[in-house]
């Protein structure tokens, strides 16, 4: 199988679809690896360490996607990349497509294979392959939020870990997954008053725990989000619908009684966003203003520690390309359920039931197409 790593071009995307590690364990199995010219860089892998693990460079990004039976990637296809799609294609990626029916329409007009990253699902309902970005995500989101309180960033003018006979700053968490969880683990540490909210009960109880009491949580209703929010310096929104759009769950009218200079950071902006007035945005241009509420809505928050993020995904990720490319396509589908779930799109249909009910198409079994 031949197996292509197009430099991303999603506007400030540093990360890389695969390390120069994940591509030597590619080629020890025979498989041929192609990586564009650069596409390491702004992770820090230079073209030599992907000769040296065994890839051959490529100049372009359209002889990657002519060649290439999987392409491998982090971020889904923009619109310049649409020309370069095709029939048989088989495309890994993060692709967020209940917020984007555009995209979604071009892969099945073209018949694309489209396997995203982000609803590949264990038995267990964890998802392996969202969960360092999630992590990662968490973790930055409250940094990126004590930042933008700063008052030369047009916030409140608060430290939000505060000081001795200073109160601290008021974190409100809305959604107990893996990003809410890791934005709770940091808001704690600084010292934060941290609300989390969330509508699975047993959930709670276990960050309760995890968190050792250090975090208030409650059970997701509008309101208990009402009242925290008013009182809140930053809020992150960390709710997460597997393979679906976001519900929104803050109204452009509670923003106005929230403080001024309070913070939103929308974590889940690539599945639409779970605040009414979220727009993407991007690491150049991060932040804009509503109702007197900075908001931050970049919808790849990971991009901008490419190092750590690209590491950890290809860790979670090299499994599932090795084993499509040891099996071929439909063999591993079949015998892997954790990577059938990741399906989205085959054979022009959409495979997904959540994506499906969300872009207003018929939803088609996987077992249905694969035999």
């Amino acid at each position: 199988m031949v197996i292509g790593v197009p430099r991303e071009v999603k506007e400030e995307e540093y990360r890389v679809g695969l390390t120069p590690f994940g591509v030597e364990g590619l080629v020890k199995m025979g498989c041929r690896v192609m990586v564009e010219k650069g596409a390491g860089l702004g992770s820090g892998f230079d073209d030599g360490e992907y000769r040296r693990a065994g890839a051959l460079i490529v100049e372009s990004h359209e002889e990657v996607f002519n060649r290439a039976d999987l392409v491998v990637k982090v971020k889904e296809p923009v619109e310049e990349e649409y020309p370069l799609l095709r029939e048989g294609l088989i495309l890994f990626a993060f692709l967020h497509l209940a917020p984007n029916p555009g995209l979604a329409g071009v892969l099945m007009d073209k018949g694309v294979t489209a396997i995203a990253y982000e609803t590949v699902e264990l038995e267990d309902g964890t998802l392996p392959l969202l969960r360092p970005m999630s992590e990662i995500a968490g973790r930055l989101s409250v940094q990126i939020g004590a930042t933008l309180l700063h008052r030369n960033r047009g916030g409140r003018g608060i430290l939000l870990g505060g000081v001795p006979g200073v109160g601290h700053g008021m974190v409100t968490i809305l959604g107990g997954g893996t990003v809410g969880y890791h934005a709770g683990r940091v808001a704690t540490a600084l010292g934060c008053h941290v609300s989390i909210l969330d509508i699975n009960v047993r959930r709670l109880e276990t960050l309760e725990d995890l968190l050792q009491g250090r975090a208030e949580t409650f059970f997701s209703s509008p309101g208990n989000i009402e009242s925290l929010l008013l009182r809140s310096d930053l809020v992150i929104g960390a709710v997460l619908v597997k393979g679906g759009r976001t519900p929104v769950l803050v109204r452009r009218d509670l923003l106005k009684g929230m403080k001024r200079g309070a913070v939103i950071v929308d974590v889940a902006i690539d599945q639409g966003g779970c605040v009414e007035t979220s727009r993407p945005t991007t690491h150049s241009d991060p932040t804009f203003e509503e109702e007197g509420v900075i908001h931050y809505c970049v919808t790849n928050m990971p991009g901008v520690v490419p190092r750590t993020s690209t590491m950890a995904l290809t860790n979670a990720t090299i499994p599932y390309v090795m084993a499509i490319a040891r099996k071929g396509l439909i063999k591993a589908l079949g015998e892997d359920p954790s990577l059938a779930k990741g399906l989205n799109i085959f054979k022009g249909r959409v495979t997904y039931p959540t994506l499906a009910r969300d872009l207003g198409v018929d939803y088609t079994p996987v077992e249905e197409l694969i035999g």
